[in-house]
């Protein structure tokens, strides 16, 4: 956890993204009770560090191999509270019917 700005730069980079878009890059320590968030904002890089005093931070599951996932801001928000996200499981959406083609 020792990266600032330009280190997460170069790390979201190395993964094949582009740290202008606006999206949140979050990073875990190996205890998984620090984290790092990059974001581009009005200029310039923003960076939100959190410690948690107690526990660890949850991700949803990974395959072996997988070094990043896609979280929305309802996991994130879920995840920073400390829930883990592999006990989480939404209801179903609604989806309108496929429409016929005649």
């Amino acid at each position: 956890m020792r990266k600032g700005h330009d280190g997460l730069f170069v790390a979201v980079r190395r993964f094949g993204l582009d740290p202008f878009t606006g999206h949140l890059f979050v990073f875990l320590s190996r205890r998984r009770n620090r984290l790092k968030i990059l974001t581009w904002s009005a200029g310039g890089f923003v960076v939100l560090y959190k410690r948690l005093e107690r526990g660890k931070f949850k991700l949803p599951e990974l395959t072996p191999g997988q070094v990043t996932v896609q979280l929305d801001s309802t996991q994130l928000a879920m995840m920073l509270d400390g829930i883990d996200l592999r006990r989480v499981s939404r209801p179903r959406h609604w989806e309108p019917p496929p429409s016929r083609k005649e």
